[in-house]
């Protein structure tokens, strides 16, 4: 009986790791779930940057009020692979592809950058990596690939205290997302990297360079019909 007893003592924070962990998996995957269909008001990026004192600038849109072009300059500067992968461009992080100007590009997916750009914090810990491949995996098996564009083109950053195509557009261009050009979306994509650094709206000979070869690369992917094959528009 008293040895029984020992091991029931023993078992029992087992069984509570295992409850917390299940609450937790249950708990991520409500979340995801839930933003299938709600608009995310504010993404944790969004948050943090507030929290340091910044100021946000973001106004929703549905990716039917956002011009293709944008979409598929995101895609062709971001991931080429968006409409075949499950989440993970497994392809980009063996090769660590170049790009055309020699500075590496990295290996996040548009997928696992709305993961960590709308649920996690900003950091660089195992621990953050983890559930950032977590949210990854949610997101690829919850939402269709026309709504984890939708999302990224809705919090991503395109200049300081601008997040979003929407704000983007009215803030450098002075016009609404659905009326940006091919040179302007690319522009805009070719920033993303690093949106406080560079800048679309006077775009400097790297971003000019970098916006050209976005350009080629959406003619050779096929324009709006890689978006129509992949996201249904």
């Amino acid at each position: 009986m008293g040895a029984r007893s020992g091991r029931i003592k023993r078992l029992r924070p087992l069984r509570w790791l295992v409850g917390i962990g299940l609450a937790a998996v249950l708990a991520s995957a409500c979340q995801v779930l839930a933003l299938r269909w709600v608009d995310p008001p504010r993404s944790m990026v969004m948050l943090a940057h507030r929290l340091d004192g910044g100021a946000v600038d973001v106004r929703w849109r549905d990716l039917d009020a956002i011009a293709p072009v944008l979409a598929m300059s995101v895609i062709a500067a971001e991931d080429q692979r968006f409409a075949s992968h499950s989440g993970f461009d497994f392809a980009a992080i063996r090769s660590a592809v170049a790009e055309a100007d020699g500075r590496p590009r990295g290996a996040s997916t548009l997928s696992q950058q709305v993961a960590k750009n709308v649920f996690l914090w900003n950091g660089r810990s195992w621990l953050r990596k983890g559930l950032e491949a977590w949210y990854t995996v949610l997101v690829e098996l919850i939402w269709p690939k026309r709504r984890i564009l939708e999302v990224y083109l809705n919090v991503a950053e395109f200049g300081e205290d601008i997040y979003g195509a929407e704000a983007a557009a009215q803030r450098l261009f002075g016009k609404p997302a659905s009326a940006l050009t091919a040179a302007e979306a690319a522009r805009l994509a070719a920033v993303l990297p690093s949106p406080r650094r560079w800048s679309a709206r006077s775009p400097g000979p790297y971003v000019q360079r970098r916006s050209a070869w976005i350009q080629r690369q959406v003619r050779q992917l096929g324009g709006e019909a890689y978006l129509r094959d992949c996201c249904g528009r």
